[in-house]
């Protein structure tokens, strides 16, 4: 009985030390890992926001990050709450600065041991202040290609969030894109002043409709929506929302956060992160863009149309093609 209790207690002591091994082992797995917190200004269901949020949830995935986030934050509390988040030592803030740049680069200063990831339309600043934006408007183009080619009526419609350069941009590539294959084609353009406001936009959409456009630009959610109810046909943006409106969505030029996310993690991680612009890590050649694919689309979109809209793409990926970037607002035609 002696013999067996004895060994029992070393078995015990065995698993005693196989526990604090591992909980040791995972604690400094969990030290290895950067801390991110995301700070938005509107629904993670925004297309912009979600873009970001998916390439952060896959780093989280991976085991990269610990990854928290607030969305819907007002933008007038956004400051705040990124401040909170540093004051609790989280290693890399993302967000944007779109409406406050003076605000959030002083929020930087600060706070020099937290770094900062933010959308922004200037350059970046300091140690510790990088930025970003969503520069996929060689996709736009590609887009604009598809569009030029299958309107029917020669009028299309835009309907954008703000007038800034983030989205004049994306707009500008799109519009240039249709020139190409169709230099006839009216353009109707206008801006609802919101970033998350379905409603204003359908019905901006259904105007343009009624003006002629039977293929909508669709910047903003719920220009979809209306052009389903209408039975034109819409372009994407940031995200792909085909398997939404399998009908109505022909095509949609596609932002991939990863590479510029991946990049700043890692530079996080081995502690040379500065101020620094990753604006180029959203062009086509790095993996930043994509055009979706045609999905229910396939075979409805003319193969030599395709085929125009490839050799493009690919010229444009090796660099002897290039789509301007023009961040003045666009008007209609």
């Amino acid at each position: 009985m002696e013999a067996t209790n004895s060994m029992r207690r070393w078995v015990l002591a065995g698993s005693v030390l196989m526990l604090g091994l591992t909980a040791a082992s995972s604690a400094a797995t969990a030290a290895d890992k950067i801390t991110v917190a995301g700070v938005y200004t509107a629904p993670i269901e925004q297309q912009w926001i979600n873009r970001i949020h998916e390439a952060l949830s896959a780093a989280e995935a991976r085991g990269d990050i610990e990854y928290t986030f607030s969305e819907n934050v007002a933008q007038v509390d956004a400051q705040r709450v990124q401040r909170e988040y540093a004051n609790r030592g989280v290693d890399l803030v993302v967000g944007d600065s779109f409406h406050d740049e003076r605000g959030f680069r002083r929020l930087a200063e600060d706070y020099p041991e937290t770094d900062f990831l933010m959308g922004s339309s200037f350059p970046p600043q300091g140690q510790n202040f990088s930025v970003f934006d969503n520069f996929i408007q060689e996709c736009s183009y590609l887009t604009g290609m598809i569009a030029g080619g299958l309107t029917e009526t020669n009028t299309i419609g835009l309907i954008g969030g703000f007038a800034i350069p983030e989205v004049n941009r994306l707009m500008h590539g799109f519009m240039a894109g249709v020139r190409e294959v169709n230099p006839d084609v009216r353009f109707i353009v206008n801006f609802i002043d919101s970033w998350y406001d379905p409603p204003k936009a359908k019905e901006s959409a259904f105007a343009m409709m009624d003006a002629g456009a039977d293929i909508m630009y669709a910047e903003r959610f719920g220009v979809s929506d209306a052009a389903e109810e209408r039975g034109a046909l819409a372009i994407g943006n940031v995200i792909d929302t085909q398997h939404q409106y399998p009908d109505t969505v022909v095509a949609s030029a596609i932002w991939n956060f990863e590479p510029t996310a991946d990049a700043a993690i890692a530079r996080v991680r081995d502690g040379t992160f500065t101020g620094e612009d990753y604006g180029k890590l959203s062009h086509l050649a790095h993996g930043g863009c994509e055009l979706a694919p045609l999905g229910t689309f396939k075979g409805k979109v003319p193969d030599d149309l395709m085929a125009r809209v490839n050799e493009r793409a690919g010229q444009i990926k090796s660099g002897e093609f290039t789509v301007e970037v023009d961040d003045s607002e666009p008007r209609s035609n």
